[in-house]
């Protein structure tokens, strides 16, 4: 039984079953977040067998093979003894645990625990089937690693941050296990689990891969699609309360211009302003309005577009062997490749910090909207119930301008970056794990600016009228206002911004909009 968060029931959930191909994004969030349980696909277990029995024989006959037989990095030309081929797995392992900075939060350990196994589970690194089977089970019984999150070039892997994970498996490092920070291997024996000894190539194949950048980007991913699809609603109720004109969401505009993203954002709030008794007509109020709220298609369908790129990147990285040398057991190859080098996942991690800064930024300038009573057309300055005496919202627009000019920086590129390593025999990197941070904090960012946008809307529906808006916004704004009383009176707001972003993040108020106009873009 799998407890769901956002109903607060018990649902039986089906296990995901790993097979190195058929992984998504949807399912990599429900194993994350909600708990749900891991199983290796039989005929997944038949590859890994038969790879391990060809590392066996490559270590037994002395074939030169890198990381197996001889040393990494610039070690690659150390000739390692059959005696030394397990020792060496553990040193790697134990040396290259130096990562540093905060630790990643558990759901995006357990993402990236899901990840490095399905990349096992394609049966081409050489694991042993007992230690892709601990992996899993500490997926399962909850056993964490304690990883951090700093020190990742994004090439050669995500060795350091990945190294703490896999000495955990040792039975060394540290865990979390039900809420306790534990050496490892006291973790895994309060789990009933045992830890495994290293043997040839198994230490390299559990770090040599992009899992960290991955599962970063994976989980950002799941949030973005969420938050993209609730910016529609959010903007539709400020379009609404700043007596907006829906003319420019009309089809005939977007058809002549057919970016399918576009479109789609465009039908969005035609369905989500329907009924609406709050929206004008050109020449009505005003002839056209700002652009925050007339080019609401081009620039969320844009966002859009972006998504659209990274979904792309993201379903194949997830389901890739990318480790090195990879076997290839039917043509008895062994082959020291690049599928370590996150490029791919740094390109896709930059554009979506960038794009998912567009949607605060558009959203930040609706909000002036908002509270600028030189703009709202007749609201009260900074939506106070007594102005002057009291402040209202005011401050609300200051965090959300705050919050966008940090995105800003953020979304800097990391991907053109690139420095050296390993005597130069590892010249060039893609630094894609840091621009994965980076995207994470980006979209942390963009949830509290659409929060502020979607609390100053609802209080602005106090004064306009709430009983003429839409049914689908109004939906919006019955849950905003179940956890959110209005601000009758200053108070703090910090934890209404953070219980309502909290809730964009985790989609939960999506459904009930979707019920109201059908299934959105």
């Amino acid at each position: 039984m799998v407890y769901k968060q956002q109903d607060n029931s018990l649902e039986a959930t089906p296990p995901v079953v790993l097979d190195g191909e058929q992984l998504i994004p949807a399912l990599v969030a429900a194993v994350a977040y909600d708990n749900v349980s891991v199983e290796l696909d039989e005929q997944a277990l038949r590859r890994v067998i038969a790879c391990r029995n060809m590392v066996e024989e490559l270590v037994t006959t002395g074939q030169v093979v890198y990381g197996v037989t001889t040393g990494f990095g610039k070690f690659s030309d150390v000739h390692i003894s059959p005696q030394d081929a397990a020792q060496l797995q553990v040193n790697l392992i134990r040396s290259h645990a130096c990562a540093v900075g905060r630790p990643l939060p558990e759901p995006t350990v357990r993402a990236l625990m899901l990840l490095r196994a399905n990349a096992l589970a394609k049966g081409h690194s050489g694991i042993r089937p007992e230690t892709l089977q601990l992996l899993i089970d500490c997926i399962n019984c909850g056993v964490h690693p304690v990883v951090p999150e700093q020190g990742s070039l994004g090439a050669s892997g995500d060795l350091a941050p990945l190294s703490h994970l896999a000495l955990v498996l040792m039975g060394e490092g540290e865990a979390l296990y039900q809420g306790e920070r534990l050496p490892g291997g006291k973790a895994l024996a309060r789990a009933g689990l045992k830890p495994i000894t290293l043997q040839a190539k198994e230490g390299l194949a559990l770090i040599n891969g992009t899992q960290i950048m991955t599962s970063i980007g994976t989980l950002a991913l799941v949030h973005s699609q969420r938050l993209a699809k609730i910016a529609d609603v959010i903007a539709s109720l400020t379009v609404e309360c700043l007596r907006g004109i829906p003319d420019a969401f009309a089809e005939e505009v977007h058809q002549v211009r057919p970016y399918p993203e576009q479109i789609g954002v465009a039908k969005n709030l035609r369905s989500l302003l329907q009924g609406s008794k709050l929206t004008t007509r050109q020449g009505e109020h005003r002839v056209q309005d700002a652009y925050s709220l007339r080019c609401l298609p081009q620039v969320h369908g844009a966002t859009r577009q972006v998504l659209a790129y990274a979904q792309d990147k993201i379903a194949i990285e997830i389901n890739a062997a990318t480790d090195n040398p990879l076997l290839f057991v039917d043509k008895g190859l062994v082959i020291s490749g690049g599928n370590f080098h996150g490029q791919p996942i740094a390109f896709a991690m930059d554009f979506l910090k960038i794009g998912m800064s567009e949607l605060a930024n558009i959203s930040e300038r609706r909000t002036e909207r908002l509270v600028n009573p030189a703009l709202s057309g007749g609201l009260p300055a900074f939506l106070s119930h007594n102005p002057g005496v009291g402040s209202g919202l005011m401050i609300t627009q200051y965090v959300s301008a705050s919050l966008v000019s940090e995105n800003k920086v953020l979304a800097h590129p990391s991907s053109v970056d690139s420095i050296p390593s390993s005597a130069n025999q590892e010249d060039h990197v893609s630094m894609g794990t840091t621009a994965a941070r980076h995207a994470a904090q980006v979209i942390d960012n963009v949830s509290k600016v659409l929060a502020i946008e979607l609390i100053c809307a609802a209080e602005a529906a106090e004064f306009i009228g709430v009983e003429g808006l839409a049914p689908a916004t109004r939906v919006l704004y019955s849950k905003l206002r179940a956890l959110v009383p209005p601000v009758v009176k200053d108070r703090s707001t910090t934890h209404d911004i953070e219980n309502v972003a909290k809730a964009l993040l985790e989609g939960k108020w999506l459904q009930a909009v979707e019920d109201v106009t059908g299934t959105l873009f």
